[in-house]
């Protein structure tokens, strides 16, 4: 299990830094570990599920 950093975040996913905040407090997007008062980082697994969801998303609504 890998955590990684916000930057890392949005290189994989190619969303902002303000939208993927958005995303969390819409329960829409994995959330941040706590790291200490001011570092988080997330599961690269949690985001990696994300994106595939995304793209079962993708080819559901494409095949309908």
């Amino acid at each position: 299990m890998k955590l990684i950093k916000i930057k890392e975040v949005m290189d994989y996913t190619g969303l902002a830094r303000s939208t993927i905040y958005k995303f969390i407090s819409e329960e829409s997007f994995p959330k941040p570990v706590p790291l200490g008062e001011r570092a988080v980082a997330w599961v690269e697994s949690e985001i990696q599920d994300w994106i595939m969801d995304k793209i079962a998303q993708r080819d559901k609504l494409h095949f309908q």
